[in-house]
């Protein structure tokens, strides 16, 4: 990792735990996302957990992360949700007259998002382009969506596909785009265009944004919170078992010393 990044370890995953003003200046920074749901699924799938252990910044985004982070290592840590380095990267391009590209999502989708920058954010220049919906992209898919990143050649590239599909995307790609800053946000790309509402102010500020979530979309949320959730809680608390062992191992061979 990179020194003026000072990750913090939380279960094998590096957290990023300064602020967004901080994020380190260096050309194709991999900004990646970490919550429950994406810890068990690298649990089970090694490419996905190798593109979040490789993150130059992988933000804690989740009220799971932060408290498994603190239960583990005794820090208290901040959620960053994507929405929130979405929303600091625009207003920071905004000042500086600079470029992003969405990489994801449908044309009607990227229209929204499109016009809704124009309007809030005028001094930017936007582009886009919308993949092939499918479960894996041909070499010539992958051609085409880093030919149409390097045309416009953005300071920001937001990818939008899914987990674990852009962060896998975005790791395996990132020294072929031509871009400042690649930064995987999953459900901001719908956020931000209206097509699905985010949960209000309310719910985020209690810690409660997943829930908010499930009741929007519970067919297609449910598994990932009622499921996973559990799923998120044995693993951690195995996790913290094994400190305990290792912490009682290492005091009797302090004490045999």
């Amino acid at each position: 990792m990179r020194p003026n990044q000072q990750p913090y370890s939380f279960s094998d995953y590096p957290l990023f735990t300064k602020t967004l003003n901080e994020l380190p200046d260096q050309s194709n920074l991999l900004v990646n996302t970490i919550n429950q749901y994406s810890y068990c699924m690298a649990n089970i799938d090694a490419g996905f957990k190798e593109s979040l252990q490789k993150s130059d910044v992988l933000l804690p985004d989740g009220v799971g992360v932060v408290v498994a982070a603190r239960l583990l290592s005794g820090k208290k840590i901040k959620k960053i949700a994507g929405a929130d380095v979405h929303e600091h990267l625009l207003k920071d391009l905004d000042k500086k007259a600079g470029k992003c590209f969405y990489l994801g999502a449908s044309d009607e989708t990227l229209k929204k998002i499109t016009d809704k920058i124009s309007q809030q954010y005028p001094n930017i220049k936007i582009g886009s382009y919308s993949p092939p919906y499918k479960k894996e992209f041909t070499d010539e898919d992958n051609q085409k969506m880093i030919a149409a990143v390097n045309e416009f050649q953005p300071d920001v590239l937001f990818v939008g596909m899914t987990a674990p599909k852009q962060e896998k995307w975005a790791y395996q790609h990132k020294e072929l785009v031509n871009a400042k800053i690649i930064c995987t946000i999953g459900a901001v790309f719908d956020f931000y265009a209206g097509t699905v509402q985010r949960p209000s102010q309310v719910w985020i500020n209690l810690g409660l944004e997943w829930l908010g979530r499930l009741v929007k979309e519970p067919k297609r949320l449910w598994r990932r919170y009622l499921y996973y959730g559990p799923v998120f809680l044995k693993l951690i608390a195995q996790e913290k078992l094994k400190q305990a062992a290792k912490g009682h191992s290492d005091y009797e061979k302090m004490l045999l010393n």
